[in-house]
């Protein structure tokens, strides 16, 4: 059975940060990882300070079992969580992956909501407690560290909630999570449910009280801050504020929320503030979700100002229009500078203190290669680089049915641009020449004329890797096949030819089974 340290709850000034990026992240449309990604994540989440995290939904599938399974082995402080739903299969599937992990957790939820139990469940108040309090007790069979979620909180009657809460605290649950699953409540509405709950639920004080929010209506990040006012000591959020539809609370908001605001969050967490920006980079490299320019803490123009008052102010005194300092989230911190002169003890170290973890000297051999190579094209190699550079290593473990052997596009002012493509289809060499409206167009119609894949293009996105004019592109192609949702990557100097890349990675990942838009009958 394996053990926890867990966050006693009479600590009133310690709020747990609990990470649902791999797993509720995960369920954005294209955004699913590979098992090496999710570990690079988790070490990053372990890294960044995260008390707990939510590494998947074990009964989803085998791949985010042994993905889960491979987390905890991997994660040595942070706690490592399943979610699963309120039935023993899933129960023991989620035990069964944390059983390795040096804290370990298993995260059952039901919903509460009266069209959720009349609707979806189809089951009665006494049917949906008992089924929450069975799957506790089995849930302890493999930890002491149990927690219980009502989904659709927000819309659930206060008296069920409040019987429900009381019957798995006597179960025997560590922590109590009230989601708001809809995104549906307001603060000052969900501040009162918690007051609330607090208030009513027997043994409240002996158990976390945690809140989860979505973002449908853009409150998460205040909703989650109302819960905290009103007791609740772990939030459950996600990086970038990743999520399915309009995505969940965003970590990095809430952790500097309630550090600028000391005077209304009288609480400290775990988190290394410094760790944001990185950990925000690697999760928008991995999954292809670019964070928009002005999104508080991360965003590329989060601490820039255009406005010449604005500029004059900072130069004077930087607190008149900055609440925080943006070395304190990992904006401008020293970097040991990469370039084509580095060696390749340089280039291990800092992948290490990035906390990337390469298994086999093969394959440092041929990343190694691949970082000579673009370091011939830049002069300075930056960390956002590597992050690059390794996403599209792992991509390499894929087998490769689309191969870009050669590309040739014309672009002229008052005519149509055409592209000229060799590839590599199932080892014969094949070429290709397609028109398009613009050169990426081409390119892509290029590539379609051979590969009949029959997929929908639903995003194409490039961002710079890093500023000045010799950043890698970094482009991200999702497609839809059929339901299944893959993204594929490229980055290069050259965009075009990033774009040709990520195009022909999201096609190979279409004939894989590793990678795609994990969905279940049920989500928190």
């Amino acid at each position: 059975m394996t053990t926890s340290t867990h966050t006693q709850p009479a600590d009133a000034t310690r709020l747990i940060i609990f990470d649902t990026t791999l797993r509720d992240g995960e369920q954005s449309p294209g955004a699913s990882m590979t098992q090496e990604e999710k570990i690079r994540i988790a070490r990053q989440l372990e890294r960044l300070g995260v008390d707990v995290i939510e590494a998947g939904f074990a009964a989803a599938s085998v791949g985010d079992f042994e993905a889960i399974s491979a987390i905890a082995h991997a994660i040595k402080h942070s706690t490592v969580c399943s979610l699963a739903r309120a039935n023993e299969k899933d129960i023991r599937r989620a035990g069964e992956a944390i059983q390795h992990a040096a804290k370990g957790r298993v995260h059952t939820f039901i919903a509460t909501s009266p069209i959720h139990m009349q609707y979806k469940l189809r089951m009665s108040e006494d049917q949906v407690v008992e089924a929450a309090v069975k799957a506790v007790k089995i849930a302890l069979e493999y930890t002491d560290d149990v927690e219980f979620s009502a989904e659709d909180a927000s819309r659930s009657e206060m008296d069920f909630l409040v019987r429900i809460f009381d019957a798995v605290i006597q179960a025997g649950v560590k922590t109590i999570n009230v989601p708001d699953t809809v995104g549906y409540s307001t603060p000052e509405q969900w501040g009162e449910r918690f007051a609330m709950l607090l208030q009513r639920v027997s043994n409240a004080q002996s158990v976390v009280w945690s809140t989860h929010c979505h973002n449908d209506l853009g409150l998460a990040v205040a909703n989650t801050l109302a819960a905290v006012q009103h007791g609740a000591r772990q939030v459950e959020c996600t990086i970038n504020g990743l999520g399915e539809r309009a995505g969940n609370a965003a970590l990095e908001e809430i952790v500097m929320a309630t550090r600028v605001r000391k005077d209304l969050f009288n609480i400290t967490t775990g988190i290394r503030s410094e760790e944001i920006l990185p950990t925000s980079r690697l999760v928008s490299t991995i999954t292809g979700y670019s964070v928009q320019p002005n999104k508080a803490i991360v965003g590329a123009n989060a601490f820039a100002h255009e406005s010449g008052i604005h500029q004059d102010g900072v130069l004077k005194h930087r607190e008149t229009y900055e609440i925080m300092r943006a070395e304190d989230v990992g904006w401008k911190t020293n970097k040991l500078t990469l370039g084509k002169l580095s060696g390749r003890a340089a280039f291990r170290a800092r992948l290490d203190d990035l906390g990337i973890q390469i298994e086999t000297d093969e394959a440092l051999n041929e990343l190694f290669a691949r970082f000579k190579i673009l370091a011939d094209r830049k002069s300075e190699i930056f960390d956002e680089d590597l992050h690059a550079l390794v996403s599209g290593h792992h991509s390499g473990h894929i087998p490769k049915r689309f191969i870009l052997n050669a590309f040739e596009v014309t672009s002229k002012m008052g005519q149509k641009p055409i592209a000229h493509l060799q590839l590599g289809i199932d080892g014969q060499e094949q070429t290709v020449t397609a028109e398009g409206s613009g050169p990426v167009d081409a390119a892509f119609k290029a590539i379609e004329a051979l590969a009949q894949s029959g997929a929908q293009l639903e995003l194409y996105q490039v961002n710079a890797v890093t500023s000045g004019t010799d950043s890698q592109g970094e482009v991200a192609v999702r497609l839809n096949l059929n339901g299944r949702i893959v993204t594929g990557q490229g980055a290069d100097t050259d965009v075009m030819v990033a774009s040709v890349m990520a195009y022909l990675d999201a096609l190979n990942w279409l004939q894989t089974a590793g990678k795609a838009n994990p969905q279940t009958d049920e989500v928190m």
